[in-house]
């Protein structure tokens, strides 16, 4: 039958350059356009607000099952006489053959129909499918497998036997078709036939697992020399370690030590270079430690050592090992393998001496075995080996061979003498004009101090200040110190910290603490007002935090309000505005003593009280015209300001004006504003919170009418409710 395109009028008709996509070949008659699917223009969402009701996913799955349709289903047929029933086999055959018409290749399809056909009991249809299905796909081993179970099913042995017969033939290489013709042969009882079947098998030289069942096809029959036999072919076929080591256990279970022996004797000399020869090795010396042959075992482990490659041999230096701490003389073993060890790391560090890693190992091994001049030997080898370059990552892990060296000579071998030499020489190797390790000069130290030597201590952390300082180094110092109550060195050092830091904050609060802990009021007021005169320094709001509250604590609240007026010279950020705020507001409450004389003057304290309000509105008002005048871009910091005010006012009782602070209250607006891209072009838009204050209203004619619109907005929504 011949097709003919949509639209085109003939041969001639249409434009052919557009002819291939109007239609697709696939799509038989129906063109691109008829099965395009059309989504609908997504809209876009003008009124973001929720919605006053909200749906839950709950209630929407609820509402689709109550308006759910029901399932409409088949009638059921009943057949009453042959007539009907000739007419349903018929209707389905028609079906089924209309469906093998469209999808002759679906193995699915075949087998539907012949179970249908088995179902109606008539098995010769149904052969005849299966055969009509093996014409089209004979190589789909699946279809063997229906087509015997279903002989087999309805007992028919001989055909059965025949399809197997056919399926191995084709399809030899499919070990399930074996199996399966295997087990209907033995249910049946015909071991001779299954025997048979095997050989067939065996011919096509399977793998592993078809040899291991055929053994044991035979041991479950009692054929112990047919099964040994087979062994023999089994590693003739497949001369693996595996192989051999299952010949030998079979042997050994059957107490056939000798055959076992030679089994083993047999694969040694045929496997000695397979990759896999350490796993036949030591099964060969366990099944001779199994039968108290110490000494072969031995000579066993022995001559796989020598043969097997180093690195194919961890199992076997462990099995080796654990043999000897049973059997033999662990030290002269374990030696052994020191030496096998020691002759891998001299390898390793000969190629490349600056590998630290393989100095590492190598000094482990040699701590393990405990020999101290051995160890200190090869200490002293890996720290020859200075890196080439002076640059610092060079040298991490260079450095730690000398703090294990120093740490071994402490703990280990406890040589004192010898531990002071190593930190020497080692600080005196480390190029401290381009880069130091502070580790190193404060583990020197803290030897010292372990053995009573302060002055020694001293004098390398000295060193290490004079020499190339550090923030680690002053800090241990200056805690060692004063753990040693000597404050004038404290000072001292406080004072190199600075000099040599002088923007570091930690130092220079570090410091003011210090003499405020030793009652040194003035002292640390001058540190702090040196401090907070640095051009520049790394967290100065701590420090300027700190110094307030020192000035609150000792209630110079006067020394306090002019550092405030100070700090707001520098910086009118909001954070100090509220801070300043709420000092003024709590100034002389936390004195104890103060709060009882004014408890005993009534009309004083009430006095106090509302002179603290009006500081603290006082200042509020001034941050207020400081953001409404020199700042008025910084909206949100002035309804910050406000917000906070309005919570301190709350907090005043009757004391406090609320009115004052909601008069000036912005209203929130939600305003867009163009997001720009790369080229220039605004493509989106971004909400974001607007604050319009009354002031910005009084001023301007267009936030006015905007204003007027709101009120009439609002008083329409109102009359609409009511």
């Amino acid at each position: 039958m011949a097709l003919t395109t949509r639209g085109g009028g003939g041969a001639g008709g249409g434009d052919p350059s557009k002819a291939p996509s109007a239609s697709d070949p696939s799509l038989g008659f129906l063109t691109k356009r008829d099965t395009e699917v059309k989504l609908p223009r997504a809209t876009r969402v003008k009124n973001k607000t929720p919605a006053p009701i909200q749906i839950t996913a709950e209630q929407i799955l609820r509402e689709a099952r109550e308006r759910q349709e029901p399932e409409i289903r088949p009638p059921k047929q009943k057949i009453t006489d042959t007539h009907e029933l000739s007419e349903y086999r018929l209707r389905k055959r028609k079906e089924f053959e209309d469906v093998i018409r469209r999808v002759r290749w679906s193995v699915s399809a075949w087998v539907k129909y012949a179970r249908w056909e088995e179902q109606q009991r008539d098995f010769a249809r149904a052969r005849s499918v299966y055969e009509r299905a093996l014409d089209v796909a004979h190589r789909d081993h699946t279809l063997w497998l229906k087509y015997a179970e279903f002989e087999m099913r309805n007992r028919f042995v001989n055909h059965a036997r025949n399809v197997w017969d056919r399926a191995v033939s084709l399809l030899p290489r499919v070990d399930q078709l074996w199996y399966k013709y295997i087990h209907m042969e033995e249910l049946l009882g015909a071991v001779a036939n299954a025997r048979q079947v095997f050989e067939r098998w065996m011919a096509w030289r399977p793998d592993t697992a078809g040899w291991n069942s055929y053994i044991k096809f035979e041991l479950r029959y009692g054929e112990v020399e047919r099964a040994r036999a087979i062994y023999e072919r089994f590693v003739a076929e497949h001369p693996r370690p595996d192989t051999f080591i299952r010949y030998a256990k079979f042997e050994m279970k059957r107490g056939e030590v000798e055959r076992a022996r030679r089994v083993y004797e047999r694969a040694a000399d045929l496997l000695a270079d397979d990759e896999d020869a350490e796993v036949l090795f030591v099964a060969f010396a366990e099944f001779e430690e199994r039968c108290r042959e110490v000494e072969r075992a031995r000579a066993i482990y022995k001559y796989a050592l020598d043969r097997v490659p180093k690195g194919r041999a961890e199992e076997l230096y462990r099995k080796f090992l654990a043999f000897e701490k049973q059997f033999g003389d662990r030290e002269g073993i374990e030696d052994a393998i020191v030496g096998k060890r020691r002759f891998q790391y001299e390898d390793e560090v000969r190629k490349n001496p600056l590998n630290y890693d393989s100095w590492f190992d190598y000094i482990r091994l040699e701590e393990s075995v405990g020999n101290k001049n051995r160890i200190r030997e090869v200490y002293e080898r890996a720290i020859a080996n200075v890196p080439p370059a002076e640059e610092k990552r060079y040298w991490q892990r260079y450095i730690y061979l000398w703090i294990n060296y120093a740490l071994y000579e402490e703990l280990d071998a406890q040589d004192i003498e010898r531990t002071r030499d190593v930190y020497k020489e080692c600080l005196r190797l480390i190029p401290h004009k381009k880069f130091t390790f502070a580790k190193i000069w404060l583990m020197a130290a803290q030897f010292e101090i372990r053995q009573r030597n302060l002055k020694a201590a001293r004098q390398f952390l000295g060193n290490a200040i004079g020499m190339a300082p550090k923030g680690k180094i002053f800090k241990k110092y200056i805690e060692i110190e004063l753990y040693l109550g000597n404050f004038d060195r404290c000072r001292t050092l406080y004072e190199k910290y600075i000099e040599w830091s002088p923007a570091n904050c930690y130092a220079w609060r570090k410091y003011a603490e210090l003499e405020k802990n030793l009652s040194e009021t003035d002292r640390a007021r001058s540190i702090y007002e040196l401090a907070i005169a640095q051009p520049a320094l790394d967290t100065p709001e701590v420090l300027w935090k700190e110094y307030l509250q020192f000035e609150i604590d000792e209630s110079e609240f006067g020394r306090a309000r002019d550092l405030y007026e100070r700090l707001l010279d520098r910086t009118k950020h909001l954070k100090v505005w509220i801070s300043y705020a709420e000092f003024e507001a709590s100034a002389g409450l936390g004195s104890e003593d103060s709060e009882s004389e004014e408890k005993k003057n009534e009309v004083g304290y009430q006095e106090q009280q509302m002179e603290r309000v009006s500081k603290c509105r006082a200042i509020f008002e001034r941050a207020f015209d400081y953001f409404r005048t020199s700042a008025p871009e910084l909206k949100e910091e002035r309804a910050m300001l406000l917000e906070e005010w309005l919570n301190k006012e709350v907090s005043f009782g009757d004391l406090g004006d609320v009115s004052l602070v909601q008069k000036k209250a912005p209203r929130k607006v939600k305003r867009k504003r163009p997001i720009p891209t790369e080229d220039g072009s605004t493509i989106a838009y971004e909400e974001y919170i607007d604050y319009i204050f009354p002031d910005e209203v009084a001023q301007a004619p267009n936030l006015k009418i905007l204003e007027a619109a709101y009120k009439w907005k609002k008083q329409k929504t109102g009359d609409d409710d009511e």
